[in-house]
């Protein structure tokens, strides 16, 4: 019995390899970090941060791009992988806290305090969902919903970060 992993996910019951050797479930599962047991959606934007830093290496307008590609191409790559798990929204489906944690650090100056207050902060907005982030979570169907919450989620994170920097 692993703690760590599940043996099948979804309601197609699709295995870790099936997940990991097609990228666009790759892609949905963060890397492998939605395949966690535990948390998956935790592990998802701790996933994000190392994205977050080859990003940054970028200039800000790069930087822009590549966050409003994230979270376009996150509406197909969510819809194609619950429509692949059988399953709307599967909590493995992490691509969107990665999107929104992309989101959160996008105006926000790089400092390793800003990363994890950035972490806790689109955590909190993710969990607690305060509306209208659980209305749009509730409402919304397809790969725009499973995304858009998220999105919501990392600009409220924002403010408050820039605030708090």
């Amino acid at each position: 019995m692993n703690i760590f992993v599940n043996s099948e996910y979804g309601n197609n019951k699709l295995t870790i390899r099936q997940i990991l050797l097609n990228p666009t479930l790759f892609l949905a599962f963060g890397f492998g970090s939605g395949l966690a047991k535990k948390m998956p959606g935790t592990m998802g934007t701790v996933a994000a941060i190392p994205v977050y830093l080859v990003c940054i290496q970028a200039n800000f307008w790069l930087y822009s791009v590549l966050t409003v590609l994230a979270c376009v191409i996150g509406v197909k790559i969510c819809a194609d992988a619950a429509k692949k798990l059988g399953e709307h929204d599967f909590g493995g489906i992490v691509w969107d806290e990665i999107a929104g944690y992309l989101v959160t650090m996008w105006f926000v100056p790089f400092s390793w305090h800003a990363v994890f207050l950035g972490f806790v902060l689109f955590r909190f907005f993710d969990i607690l969902k305060p509306w209208p982030i659980k209305w749009i979570d509730q409402k919304l169907e397809g790969g725009l919903g499973i995304m858009l919450d998220d999105i919501l989620a990392g600009l409220f994170s924002a403010v408050i970060l820039l605030f708090i920097i």
